[in-house]
């Protein structure tokens, strides 16, 4: 492998691996705060401990996120320097709001939620993790806008004499429309990831609290059982219900950015079908046989007719789609000899992995939503294992959608507007930066092994205060005045389990 090959392995490795933590920080954020609303409105020590604890595991999970995500912005300029140089006087706005703006409010106001029980007054201290909820999705529409540029490119000209993008209209950039389409369905997958984890970790405690309730003395049988029903249950039917809401926002959102997708980038949607030939109403396949990548030579086992049709346009017959290989010559006269074909593989599939482990999601939702109906509390073993399996899912889901935007982009890192100015555009060969081949090695392999390192240390530390669960000591809140002592005469302080 050249350098470029290298490179685009490393930043696909450590983006992969940063957007795994992206989505939970993202969604767990709001029902932390939900959960928070519930204690100060309702006064039922249970969503406080509910707070207490997934705050925990939402703190991890941020700390970790934040020092993969510096790494990010760094290998801008370390592996890919001639895109920086192209694009950075437009790309830097939104990542500079993004660090000026959004990532100073939710780090500010998530220091002044973890310090600030039993300190600050009920209603303040709740007002800051909503900010922090606030704070970390106005980080994910910069994030999204900057990206959505690399997608569509707007609000930019082409100065010739520097070579370069430069910004034009601010408030253009962040209303083009393929961010305003890409942002809500980010928000809900990262909402069904939260709400999945939180179901799945609330799903497998109850059944952990019933079946150890039966072999328990009585008193710590009722205590158990009492948990199960007044702590669990709730939890993870709140995590139940907005997997069904975001995963109707996921479908509805899915359905808008697609028709966008289609007319922006109708290569990217011809890969994600293996569409070789223009053809009118072809059908959705949902298994091929074949080598993708040699489009004449796959096989379409299971179709379904009139879903990609609806999927460009809305409507479910008369619908022309371009092919890959049309679009190839159409490409090659319009910007020069070259290969535009992506991965067909890898979008092909990708684009299938992200609909197809969403189920997952799905799957708990309706089992969970059905074992719990009418203030039943399950108790059978299968449900504990559904739980713990679903988790996982939506995870690889949101990875596999990144996957797909961005390698079904390819070869370009700077997608040409196809109503825009039309200069404004890049291929990855292009946006390369000029070191040697071993010194991308180099920081590949350190990378990989850091990132792998950190994993680790993030599974095991979610795996551990997961089985710790709620703590005793969060059984008694803190009082409304700041600095009110708690049962033990002293004011709360802050330990890793907070």
């Amino acid at each position: 492998m050249d350098a470029l090959d290298v490179s685009r392995w490393q930043f696909g490795i450590t983006t992969v691996y940063h957007f795994i933590l992206v989505p939970l920080t993202i969604g767990l954020a709001p029902l932390i705060a939900i959960m928070q609303t519930m204690w100060v409105v309702t006064k039922k020590d249970h969503w406080y401990r509910l707070t207490k604890f997934f705050g925990k595991l939402f703190l991890i999970n941020f700390a970790l996120g934040v020092a993969t995500g510096i790494v990010q912005e760094f290998q801008f300029g370390m592996n890919w320097s001639e895109y920086s140089r192209f694009v950075g006087d437009v790309f830097g706005a939104p990542l500079a709001l993004e660090g000026l703006v959004a990532f100073f409010l939710e780090s500010t106001f998530l220091g002044l939620w973890i310090f600030g029980w039993g300190r600050l007054p009920k209603l303040v201290h709740l007002a800051t993790i909503w900010l922090v909820a606030i704070g970390v999705n106005a980080s994910a529409f910069f994030i999204i806008s900057a990206n959505s540029f690399m997608q569509h490119p707007v609000g930019a000209v082409y100065n010739e004499e520097t070579g370069r993008a430069e910004l034009t209209s601010i408030w253009t950039l962040l209303t083009n429309n393929t961010a305003l389409a890409a942002f809500p369905h980010v928000i809900a997958g990262a909402l069904l990831t939260a709400a999945t984890f939180v179901a799945g970790i609330a799903g497998w405690w109850m059944v952990r609290n019933m079946r150890r309730a039966k072999a328990a003395e009585p008193v710590e049988a009722e205590r158990m059982e009492t948990e199960a029903r007044t702590m669990f249950r709730p939890a993870a039917r709140l995590g139940l219900w907005v997997m069904i809401i975001s995963g109707v926002g996921l479908i509805v959102t899915g359905d808008i950015q697609a028709k966008l997708m289609f007319e922006q980038q109708p290569m990217k949607m011809a890969s994600a079908e293996s569409l070789c030939h223009t053809e009118t109403d072809p059908d959705f396949s949902i298994l091929t046989i074949g080598t993708q990548n040699n489009c004449d030579s796959v096989t379409r086992v299971l179709e379904v007719p009139g879903i990609l049709s609806y999927l460009a346009e809305g409507s479910f017959s008369g619908v022309t789609l371009q092919g890959v290989e049309d679009l190839q010559v159409q490409y090659s006269e319009q910007f020069g000899p070259g290969n535009y074909r992506p991965n067909l593989f890898v979008t092909y599939w990708s684009f299938r992995a992200m609909i197809g482990l969403a189920a997952g999601s799905a799957l708990l939702a309706v089992v969970g939503l059905w074992v719990t109906r009418g203030g039943r509390v399950p108790d059978q073993k299968w449900y504990s294992w559904l739980s713990l399996i679903a988790i996982p899912t939506p995870f690889l889901a949101n990875s596999a959608g990144w996957i797909f935007t961005e390698m079904g982009r390819q070869p370009w890192v700077v997608h040409p507007n196809p109503t825009g100015v039309d200069m404004i555009r890049l291929t990855v060969d292009q946006g390369v930066s000029n070191h040697s081949v071993v010194t991308v090695w180099t920081s590949l392999i350190v990378f990989t092994l850091l990132y792998a390192a950190l994993g680790v240390v993030w599974f095991w530390l979610i795996r551990r205060y997961t089985i710790e669960g709620p703590l005793p000591h969060d059984a008694h809140p803190p009082g409304d005045k700041p600095d009110e002592p708690d049962d033990t005469g002293k004011p709360e302080q802050l330990s890793f389990a907070y």
